[in-house]
């Protein structure tokens, strides 16, 4: 059983870096990953990785669920 802020009964195990919180913004507006790779100055394969990086630490299986996520706690 997860533990949580009790909304969405998941919790991240350690802290979402600003970095985090900023490609999660981005994946939020919809953009393709070239152009998240572009604005964030690093290649689509680092998108690809840090997102599923996120997920792992959020305990969810795709990025739309993690931004659920971080919009739901306010992050975004």
């Amino acid at each position: 059983m997860e533990t949580g802020t009790g909304r969405t009964g998941l919790a991240a195990p350690e802290p979402l870096t600003d970095q985090d919180v900023e490609l999660l913004r981005l994946l939020a507006q919809g953009l393709p990953l070239g152009s998240v790779a572009r604005r964030m100055r690093t290649s689509e394969r680092t998108v690809r990785r840090r997102t599923r990086a996120i997920c792992t630490r959020l305990g969810v299986g795709a990025s739309i669920q993690a931004v659920v996520w971080a919009a739901h706690e306010g992050l975004l």
